[in-house]
């Protein structure tokens, strides 16, 4: 979304009445309520895909309770978060503040049913101790990027070229089916993921104090925040789960 950031120098060298303060507060909460939202759709989603015949047997190829492919409509389930994130991404401005929260709630099942597989691969108790692990690594994480008085703004290129990284590599492994650089790539995902939390943290800080005065403006720009660290969230879970995750 082309939102014109700020310095951080000057986010951080003007003082901030309490009114700012409350404000930024509230801001960040309605942010991370947006995001639990989603979490919490994308899991029931998940659970509840995992445990329909009908739908597991609509997206993949199964041999008794083992996946051996992936169905046409199983690529399309797959996918659809990709392209509906990407119009989210450079079409928000454009949309209604009432088509970009349909859109973000929409993502939020989408991914659940591409993440369902999840549930098939590793046991429940597992999932539910890389969930945890998560939340308190990304709720360190984005505490630091509020607090901090460093500018994280240099970490950005940095990670941006991180995470290019990891999507050709992964590509690449998609042929090379490598566990040893599997397990790498996880590994390095979980810090460009930790990273970015922190990062974008600051970022919506900023965006805060460059705010709209329009109503509309600030709603888009509150769910496109919280898309971000969802996004983030899911990242870190997902990379964990393959490092640690107990499978079936």
């Amino acid at each position: 979304m082309p939102i014109q950031m700020p310095s951080p120098r000057d986010s951080y060298s003007n003082s901030r009445s309490p009114t700012d303060d409350a404000g930024l507060r509230a801001y960040l909460a309605k942010i991370y309520s947006y995001m639990a939202g989603a979490l919490v759709i994308t899991g029931v989603v998940a659970m509840l895909a995992a445990n329909s015949p009908a739908f597991l047997n609509a997206i993949y190829a199964m041999q008794g309770e083992a996946i051996v492919g992936m169905k046409p409509l199983g690529w399309l389930v797959t996918l659809a978060p990709l392209g509906l994130v990407l119009w989210l991404s450079f079409g928000m401005q454009r949309m209604s503040l009432a088509a970009v929260q349909a859109s973000f709630w929409t993502y939020a099942v989408l991914m659940g049913m591409s993440l369902s597989v999840l549930f098939i691969i590793y046991t429940g108790t597992s999932i539910a101790r890389i969930f945890f692990i998560t939340a308190g690594l990304f709720g360190s994480m984005s505490l630091y990027g509020y607090s901090t008085k460093k500018d994280l703004t240099s970490w950005g290129s940095f990670l941006m070229m991180g995470l290019v990284g990891l999507i050709i590599a992964s590509v690449v492994n998609i042929f090379l089916k490598s566990s040893a650089l599997q397990f790498t790539l996880s590994a390095i995902g979980v810090l460009v993921f930790v990273g970015l939390t922190a990062y974008d943290t600051q970022k919506l800080k900023q965006l805060y104090y460059q705010r709209s005065e329009d109503r509309e403006t600030n709603g888009k720009v509150a769910i496109f925040g919280a898309l971000t660290l969802y996004l983030d969230f899911i990242n870190i879970f997902i990379n964990l789960l393959s490092l640690f995750g107990n499978r079936r």
